[in-house]
């Protein structure tokens, strides 16, 4: 049986990739930074380097998203759980012989051009160009920048010492009426961003599940984790060749049916 420990299990994505194990055979042990009342997790300080490695002990697979989420903040905020807390996690991943880490790292590490300001992070102008895995980082804040650090570090990892390392950049994690609030609620650079960005909650099971339990074909990898959407500039090809994921939602879809919902309401 494999062990698979879960960081930030309390979180949004947290709560989405203990869903993906549901039903498998994989042992799942759970931390979040404090203790919640409908989740059974054990609270851990990701920075306390001695706790994480405790923590760690008897693990195979860990799958990391403890970290602070806020791209607006700045980097003191960020540095300390973002960095800081990764390391730990990779010095503790070889300290306990684990197998693979994935790393939850973030569209933000490659969306500098397509960011409309440091207030409003999550934006898109224009067509962008298709951003596949392997092209230069380009992040878009702080936060952006620490998981740039996140995905150099996990290369370090995965050549030095032979770890099996997945980066994925998980995009923007909403259910569909939150997608259909966000994207009436913003104006067309913050709804093209929503719409191509989107992950839905199906769909993070299915990446999640694959980035941490798919042979990989090698190591480091980047992968990039959004829904199918026909308004995406990341490429997901790269995804569903050395993974196998296969997205199965699609923003504009959603939202289309949202407009002929309406439209069906309004002539009836």
């Amino acid at each position: 049986m494999t062990n698979v420990a879960i960081t930030g299990a309390s979180g949004t994505v947290g709560r989405e990739a203990i869903e993906a194990f549901s039903g498998r055979e994989e042992k799942l042990t759970l931390f979040s930074h404090s203790e919640t009342e409908d989740l059974e997790t054990t609270p851990i300080e990701i920075t306390d380097r001695g706790a994480v490695f405790d923590a760690l002990e008897g693990q195979d697979v860990v799958i990391h998203l403890a970290a602070n989420p806020d791209p607006r903040a700045e980097w003191d905020a960020v540095s300390g759980p973002n960095v800081e807390g990764l390391y730990n996690v990779y010095a503790a991943a070889v300290e306990n012989d684990l197998e693979r880490v994935v790393f939850s790292s973030s569209n933000h590490a490659v969306n500098m051009d397509n960011a409309v300001s440091s207030i409003r992070p999550e934006s898109t102008v224009g067509n962008p160009d298709v951003v596949r895995p392997d092209d230069p980082p380009d992040p878009d804040t702080y936060y952006g920048v620490t998981k740039v650090v996140g995905e150099a570090m996990g290369s370090y990892y995965a050549k030095r010492h032979g770890l099996d390392v997945v980066s994925l950049r998980i995009g923007w994690l909403l259910t569909r009426d939150e997608l259909r609030e966000e994207c009436a609620d913003r104006d067309g650079a913050g709804e093209r961003y929503a719409r191509a960005m989107w992950l839905s909650p199906e769909d993070c099971r299915r990446v999640i599940e694959a980035a941490a339990t798919h042979s990989l074909p090698k190591t480091p990898l980047t992968a990039h984790g959004i829904s199918d959407n026909a308004d995406r500039f990341l490429s997901l090809t790269e995804t569903m060749l050395a993974l196998g994921y296969r997205p199965r939602d699609d923003s504009r879809a959603v939202l289309e049916d949202e407009a002929s919902g309406r439209s069906g309401l309004e002539t009836g």
